[in-house]
């Protein structure tokens, strides 16, 4: 198998993915047979510059080339032989935000993520005009505010994109999305198309709408469709990469021009692709440093809602999303809390230290452990880093509250955790439960996963339907879009059949089934979660702007009016607190 793959590297006929998340960069390298054969990656945080959370493109740049030569090393390593070539490649990237470029393709203003929440205005008003949920991160609520705001870059626009579009721009010269990322940007018409097997036809930006956004922006922006790039669905080629492009990524000269590249997709697409769930009645839960759930449509949404984002699958269906913009990222600092403890001890006692994973598993076992309470026993914890729009918190702080009568014990404590990092999910999700959409199944991935067990116990109990774990869920989305990238070359089936037939075909699947002991425990925990929200605008108001350099770490930006305490838990549309999160179910057997 060794020689086989030397051959396919030497050859260039592996196939790259590359994508860019909120904190780490990953290059992944598959072969002929869509397995993962090398990888390499990045770590990278956003900086907070002038009120707002931003990469810089030195950093991306950087960033890039860091994870493209540890890959390289990872193969050179392992086969003895330098890539030089790929049949193709494709670029992700978390979607939403605003890179806005003059004429001659400069940046106007620092990138504004996913993660910046000062577009309430423009949001809202889109949304009422529109008949759709625009939410704060997506790209036109960030140009309309723009205009609101009477920024001075605003007339010197000449297109916008997505970070994953920048970079796939700077590779091969195209300005093109994929029509998940695209569908971030601006609501996609996904109407019925006649379209051939294994062609899903075309898709584009909603022209209704585009023509009211248009009145909304006036003449600040004569022309918005100009602005925004073309929208491609998957199979549909997007380019090559350019001798500029290759010495861009690989400054080495190793690298060349040539290779074909997919369309540039989101986060959230090659999160379906990952976990298989881009068919309708599939859905998928990713856990990073945010965290959101998407669910394929077998039909339109009665009405629009402000906990869901409707954007598509990489072929142009439409899916319910709901996205929550703080994830595992505490989780992730009381490991490295334990982690710390655990070194020191071994200093002192001159044991032997545990390795970061092995504190995870250890934390995360305790959570189901025998002496754990399935309401974690009155503990509490908020994972506010940012704001979170799903429960109209505008300004984050994380918190870990007990009574003098909680049951104060390890596991409790990590449970109390991953129930905080689950609990606004399970609110939005509520929602769907009332469009009465069906589900048969939702899959887990992200890093969280990576440690077995209780993470997928714990979220099939908060959203109350089987949860499923692919072996791949640990390989991520810079696998899926190296799989969209391969899909290139198989167009003759749709994206569902060839994921099922040819990459997921045999693979093992756990599910794990909501157990009634988790479930009231989580209902339990969950009253608990709404009736403390508004002490989130009591501990903003009382420590004040107090963000930092990295968003992993400290509060997130303010800028925007606190709100009372009834405000933080009562809004106009918000679901029932007595509605069960759940959705309709069919138990799908592991095949």
């Amino acid at each position: 198998m060794s020689d086989d793959r030397r051959q396919q590297v030497a050859n260039g006929r592996t196939t790259l993915g590359i994508e860019l998340g909120s904190t780490r960069i990953k290059a992944c390298l598959i072969d002929e047979d869509l397995v993962p054969i090398a990888a390499g990656s990045h770590e990278w945080e956003n900086e907070y510059v002038d009120g707002r959370w931003t990469y810089s493109l030195q950093a991306v740049e950087a960033g890039l080339r860091a994870a493209y030569a540890a890959l390289v090393a990872d193969v050179e390593a392992q086969y003895g032989v330098t890539p030089t070539s790929f049949r193709a490649a494709g670029v992700s990237a978390m979607m939403h935000g605003y890179l806005a470029f003059d004429a001659r393709d400069e940046l106007l203003v620092p990138f504004r993520t996913w993660r910046n929440t000062s577009t309430g205005p423009a949001a809202e008003r889109l949304s009422a005009a529109l008949g759709a949920n625009i939410p704060l991160r997506w790209s036109i609520a960030h140009l309309y505010q723009a205009v609101l705001d009477d920024e001075p870059h605003v007339p010197q626009i000449a297109g916008i994109t997505t970070l994953a579009g920048y970079v796939h721009r700077r590779l091969t010269g195209r300005d093109v999305l994929g029509v998940g990322d695209a569908s971030g940007m601006f609501p996609i018409d996904t109407s019925p198309v006649e379209s051939a097997p294994g062609d899903p036809g075309r898709r584009d930006y909603d022209r209704a709408m585009l023509a009211t956004a248009q009145d909304l922006l006036g003449d600040r922006v004569p022309d918005l469709r100009a602005l925004l790039p073309e929208v491609l669905v998957a199979g549909e080629e997007a380019g090559a990469l350019t001798p500029d492009g290759a010495a861009w990524l690989d400054p080495t000269g190793a690298l060349q021009p040539g290779v074909p590249f997919c369309p540039p997709e989101g986060d959230a697409g090659t999160g379906m692709v990952a976990t298989n769930a881009v068919a309708p009645r599939t859905g998928n839960v990713s856990v990073g440093t945010s965290i959101f759930a998407m669910v394929v449509l077998e039909r339109p949404l009665a009405t629009a809602h402000e906990e869901l984002d409707v954007v598509t699958t990489p072929a142009g269906d439409a899916v319910a999303m709901v996205h929550c913009n703080n994830g595992a990222s505490e989780i992730a600092a009381w490991a490295r809390v334990f982690g710390r403890f655990s070194d020191a001890a071994a200093e002192r006692t001159g044991a032997a230290p545990i390795d970061l994973d092995t504190v995870y598993a250890t934390l995360l076992g305790e959570a189901t452990g025998d002496g754990t309470d399935p309401d974690a026993g009155g503990l509490l914890s908020f994972n506010y880093l940012a704001g979170e729009p799903v429960t109209h918190v505008e300004d984050g702080r994380p918190l870990l509250l007990r009574t003098p009568g909680a049951r104060f014990t390890l596991g409790n404590l990590v449970r109390s955790e991953v129930h905080g990092a689950f609990a606004t999910l399970a609110i939005g999700m509520e929602v769907l439960h009332g469009e009465r959409v069906q589900v048969d199944r939702m899959t887990a991935h992200g890093g969280l996963f990576r440690t077995p067990g209780a993470p997928q116990q714990l979220l099939a109990a908060a959203l109350r339907v089987p949860v499923a774990l692919e072996e791949t869920a640990g390989e991520g989305g810079a696998w899926g879009i190296a799989v969209l990238a391969a899909y290139l070359e198989h167009t003759e089936h749709s994206l569902a059949d060839f994921l099922d037939d040819a990459v997921f075909g045999g693979d093992a699947v756990h599910v794990a089934q909501p157990e009634p002991r988790d479930v009231e425990g989580f209902r339990t925990y969950l009253d608990r979660y709404r009736a403390a929200l508004p002490l989130q605008a009591v501990a903003a108001a009382t420590t004040g702007n107090a963000a930092a350099s990295t968003g992993n770490e400290s509060p997130a930006p303010t800028g925007a009016p606190t709100p009372d305490a009834q405000d933080a838990t009562t809004h106009h549309g918000d679901p029932s607190p007595d509605v069960a999160p759940s959705l309709p179910a069919e138990t799908e057997p592991t095949r």
